[in-house]
């Protein structure tokens, strides 16, 4: 089998199904697992694919996430014929579909299963650990200048809030909101989570953001973003990483 991913999630979820060796082309982001990603041509960006080399390769599938990917990207794929397979879960359970749907696709599904099971399995659990827990007002930052959060729709969101977290940034229309600084002082978050990727937050930036808030230096935490936006094999200790995030919090 022939297999193109175009999102770094999903090839490293390729890598963890037992199909790494016939991945063809993955994009310059994907870099899980580390020792072998660099043994597979990369095929351009997230969003700046090279598609005609991609036609070239002659996949039997290429993965696709819509949320990183244009769709105007896939639909040249389908149009030559290559076959597409897109997903962008928001939640644990949609997570679980998408490695089922991926594990059949690909040949898969045993070890698809056993994966979903597991994200199955580990979300009851922590929502179950955070019934009648004092909740934590939580702000997740993904980007400075401007500054950016998540809003309700996003799979940050769903694994933060299920652990018993409260966004303060919820019900902004637009799921990676521009917010200022007083916006986020007056919210009145107990914790700020400041993300690695796609902006890699340093130590430096919670003294930044203390100054310009005046919240306290000890509300800032550096979080890991792959953890906590990559959706496939990382899920289930993005789960319990998410839930040990929120707990912290409590002190």
């Amino acid at each position: 089998m022939r297999i193109v991913s175009l999102c770094p999630s999903l090839t490293e979820l390729v890598f963890d199904l037992g199909r790494g060796d016939d991945l063809v082309g993955i994009t310059d982001y994907c870099v899980h697992p580390a020792d072998e990603v660099s043994k597979v041509e990369t095929v351009g960006g997230t969003k700046t694919p090279k598609v005609e080399r991609i036609i070239e390769l002659a996949p039997d599938i290429v993965l696709l996430n819509a949320e990183e990917n244009r769709r105007e990207d896939a639909e040249l794929l389908m149009e030559a014929g290559v076959e597409c397979h897109s997903s962008m879960p928001r939640t644990s359970e949609e997570t679980a579909e998408m490695c089922r749907s991926i594990g059949a696709a690909i040949g898969r599904a045993d070890e698809a299963e056993e994966l979903a099971t597991e994200i199955v399995a580990r979300t009851e659990r922590v929502r179950a650990a955070a019934v009648g827990r004092e909740p934590v007002r939580w702000a997740y930052l993904i980007w400075r200048q401007p500054w950016m959060s998540v809003n309700a729709d996003t799979f940050a969101h769903t694994l933060l809030a299920q652990a018993g977290g409260i966004n303060v940034f919820a019900d902004l229309p637009t799921r990676y909101p521009e917010i200022t600084t007083a916006e986020l002082a007056a919210a009145k978050p107990d914790v700020v989570l400041l993300c690695t990727e796609p902006f890699a937050f340093e130590e430096k930036h919670k003294l930044e953001l203390a100054e310009l808030t005046g919240l306290p230096k000890t509300a800032f935490r550096i979080a890991d973003g792959e953890y906590l936006s990559w959706h496939g094999s990382r899920t289930p200790d993005g789960i319990d990483y998410a839930a040990d995030l929120i707990e912290s919090a409590r002190g």
